[in-house]
């Protein structure tokens, strides 16, 4: 018969911190699979530091060590009081009063001599172990388990090494061997941290050590699995705490987590993981407060391509990096430069964290620690300093304030365009990257970026391999019409967007004329109409709110009228915020501001987003620019480009006044709040002036010719008196209705556009078969002559007014935006 293979669980210091842990840990262990279980301990949270503290008390003559010994030791025997009984309790209480008199005499020994040794520290330090593993054990026996505790101060040898304790294998499996053929039981409580030298003084596994025990004892028992206990659901693909939307990845191979750990993950320490390593012996990490969750299993690789799972595991960072930078002519061709480098470096204790050569040998850039960065850049001046006194070494810089980040996985090397979607998704974030690093293994790419970046450079690339959303902080401006019926339709769509498209579109902040409301998370409509406190209206504080150091994207949404929120528009985008707007006034403003947001927009990888300007949310300038990118000569645009005209002459039969018919459209919110801004053809022209910039003209709004629809002795009244006023006038307007009609034609407030720049915006006749004759409520209707519709132009037609139409093709715009950042 097959003996069974063991099982180890390893609890860490916080897991077992009062005697309902301990209550816990046992109930974990007894539902947990396995017929033969090692339980690895640590001490209860914070004693093996106020076991370290005592010594360091005691060395400076503070007497209070006594006092904090008794008060330590009284805490482990009120645990055993709650856990054990009486008998049980009484011995336990025993040995911890005992091991009290030895430290006592320790700690007496070192006030004397006014110094502590490390032999000492790590003898005193290694007390927390001992009696956690003994509380535990003793339970475990109250609760059935027959389980052993071992001292693995008795069985495990180790001995100094350069980069920590090097385990003797052989005289550890010799005195394992013996103790366990003392007394052979299946459940054995062992003490993690603790070891012994050669010469059989007790030491320990220092920094990690509690998991390193692990990985030695499953390798010394020929563990079948190692499942690691800790307070997090399993290995995160990012830092939760920079990005919440990170997910517990469900396994990982033994590379994969030692890349991450090292690169600050919370991860398995890479020393730790060694002797599972070796015996191929994978490691679960799971968490002792949700234990049913499956947790990540950490094994030995499958091969390229044998798992379905994302080419990128995962992201980690290391702040607090310094970027050094050797140049110069005289490292060209010349060998052993990098040694030089590098072994003044290791002389004085340099730690480099990552490197990068140009092929050209020119430069050599490397990170460290930026506390040593002074240190490094004296070491290799000094290295230098024949070259740099001849010229062949021209400087040796130094960058601070930097961050390493670092994406992992191991099938990178087997998926394309790895590279192009991890500096596709920082460049559309806005991200410089200063260096560049990748192993030969392609399982790493290291990319050295300003610490001030690191938070949102970290979220861009998450979401960019679609580990999670991409979040898109918004911010509306202007809650008229249009704004409300955006933010309905944002609050509408949102959980779609989430599940099917993982876009996460965050309203962080809504601002009219006079008030803005910030918000985070996300702002919904009734927050903004419910009364929640709002704050006076400041576009450069709302600007500040919605581009936060720790979101990759951000954007304005401008749902005014207005040329002040306009002028803004050049600012926010060399902030990296994005821009989408309804409003005309950008657009057909002054040529050279357009320009300017033109040339941000193109430069800096912020966008501006401006469909709804023209045909609200009819894809007129989206069909304009593939006319022209495909090669295409537009000769002429013509078409009825005011949603509001577009209503009024279609209702305007003359059964009532034209003057009625404007009253009805201004029910109906068809019109601005002043009907002269339709009636005037200023929106028209405007329009105009936008269809033209696209096709690369140089016009100006002044340029168009402008009917105006407004009689002159009304272009200066209040509203209502207008209203009043304009009934006055239907009798021209019945007029020239009723001279169409005659003629068999159809009246029209039409916008023409010619290739020579030639604009004009006026009420023109068409006859009834004419396409323009046959459009419908505020339908509008735009003809494309080219070169290639030369015969029959290409007719765009569709709803081009009322608030929905618009925010709805605000929102068409909304999410171009998200799919140009990923």
């Amino acid at each position: 018969m097959t003996t069974p293979q063991w099982v180890i669980h390893k609890f860490g210091g916080s897991s077992v911190a009062s005697a309902q842990r301990y209550r816990e840990v046992a109930a974990i262990v007894a539902r947990e699979p396995g017929a033969r279980k090692a339980v690895v301990v640590s001490a209860m949270a914070k004693v093996t530091d106020a076991l370290i503290g005592l010594t360091e008390l005691a060395r400076a003559r503070d007497a209070s060590y006594e006092a904090r010994l008794a008060e330590l030791i009284e805490r482990h025997v009120e645990a055993a009081r709650d856990l054990l009984p009486e008998t049980a309790c009484a011995a336990l209480t025993a040995v911890l009063r005992a091991d009290a008199v030895d430290i006592a005499d320790v700690l007496r020994a070192i006030w004397l001599a006014r110094t502590c040794t490390l032999e000492l520290t790590e003898l005193v330090s290694g007390y927390g172990e001992l009696w956690s593993a003994q509380l535990l054990g003793a339970f475990l026996a109250v609760e059935g388990v027959n389980a052993r505790w071992l001292d693995a101060r008795k069985v495990l040898v180790v001995r100094p090494g350069e980069t920590g304790p090097v385990i003797d294998w052989a005289a550890s499996r010799a005195l394992l061997a013996a103790w366990q053929a003392s007394d052979p039981v299946d459940d054995l409580v062992i003490t993690g941290f603790v070891a012994q030298t050669p010469e059989g003084v007790p030491t320990t596994l220092k920094r990690n050590g509690s998991d390193f025990s692990a990985s030695i004892f499953g390798l010394l028992l020929d563990a079948a699995a190692v499942t690691i206990w800790t307070d997090v659901d399993g290995v995160l693909s990012a830092d939760p705490r920079r990005v919440p939307e990170a997910v517990v990845l469900d396994e990982l191979s033994y590379d994969e987590a030692m890349e991450l750990a090292y690169f600050g993950a919370k991860v398995l320490h890479p020393r730790t993981m060694a002797p599972c390593v070796a015996q191929g012996i994978p490691i679960w990490i799971r968490n002792t407060f949700n234990p049913t969750h499956p947790g990540t299993r950490i094994h030995r690789s499958e091969g390229p391509g044998a798992s379905g799972a994302s080419a990128v595991r995962g992201f980690s960072t290391i702040d607090g990096i310094a970027l050094i930078n050797v140049e110069g002519t005289g490292m060209v061709g010349v060998p052993g430069v990098a040694q030089r480098i590098f072994g003044a470096l290791r002389t004085v204790g340099v730690s480099v964290v990552m490197i990068s050569q140009a092929s050209s040998e020119h430069s050599v850039c490397f990170a460290v620690p930026e506390a040593q960065s002074e240190l490094a850049q004296r070491t290799v001046e000094a290295a230098f300093a024949a070259e740099v006194h001849r010229g062949q070494i021209q400087r040796v810089e130094v960058v601070p304030g930097c961050s390493v980040l670092a994406a992992v996985g191991e099938r990178m090397a087997d998926t394309p365009g790895v590279a192009a979607r991890l500096f596709g998704a920082l460049g559309k974030a806005g991200i410089n990257v200063r260096a560049i690093a990748q192993g030969s293994s392609q399982r790493n790419i290291s990319l050295v970026i300003d610490r001030a970046d690191s938070t949102r450079a970290l979220r861009a690339v998450h979401a960019g391999f679609y580990l999670s959303d991409q979040v898109i902080s918004v911010g509306v401006v202007g809650a008229g019409l249009v704004g409300r019926a955006l933010l309905a339709q944002l609050e509408a769509q949102a959980p779609r967007l989430r599940a099917r498209f993982k876009v996460d579109l965050r309203v962080r902040a809504i601002a009219s004329s006079t008030r803005m409301l910030l918000g985070d998370p996300s702002l919904s409509p009734a927050a903004w109409e419910g009364g929640a406190p709002t704050v006076p209206t400041d576009l450069a504080a709302l600007a500040e709110h919605i581009r936060p150091s720790h979101l990759p994207h951000a954007v304005i949404i401008d749902c005014t009228a207005s040329d002040a929120v306009a002028e803004h528009y050049a600012a926010w985008l060399e902030r990296g915020i994005h821009v989408i707007t309804p409003n005309k006034r950008a657009g057909a403003g002054p040529l050279a501001r357009y320009r300017v947001i033109r040339e941000l927009s193109e430069g800096r990888r912020t966008r501006f987003f401006y469909e709804a300007t023209v045909g609200a949310g009819l894809p007129v300038i989206t069909t304009l620019r593939d006319l022209l990118q495909t090669g295409d000569r537009v000769t002429r645009i013509e078409g009825v480009l005011s949603g509001t005209l577009s209503y009024v002459f279609n209702t305007f039969t003359g059964e009532v006044g034209f003057s009625e018919v404007v009253r009805q459209a201004k029910a109906l919110g068809y019109t601005e709040p002043d009907p002269r801004d339709d009636l005037a053809g200023t929106d028209v022209a405007r329009k105009l002036v936008i269809l033209g910039r696209e096709m690369d003209l140089s016009m100006e709004l002044a340029e168009v010719s402008v009917q105006s629809l407004v009689p002159e002795a009304l272009r200066g009244a209040d509203v209502e008196a207008f209203m009043t006023g304009l009934a006055d006038f239907d009798a021209p307007m019945g007029a020239a209705l009723a001279e169409a009609r005659a003629a068999g034609e159809v009246l029209r407030y039409v916008g023409v556009i010619e290739a020579d720049g030639r604009a004009s915006a006026s009420l023109r006749r068409y006859p009834a078969t004419h396409a323009f004759a046959r459009v419908g409520a505020s339908d509008n209707i735009l003809a494309f002559t080219t070169a290639r519709y030369h015969t029959q132009p290409l007719i765009v037609q569709g709803p081009g007014a009322g608030p929905e139409v618009t925010a709805g093709g605000v929102f068409a715009d909304l999410l171009r935006l998200a799919s140009s950042v990923g």
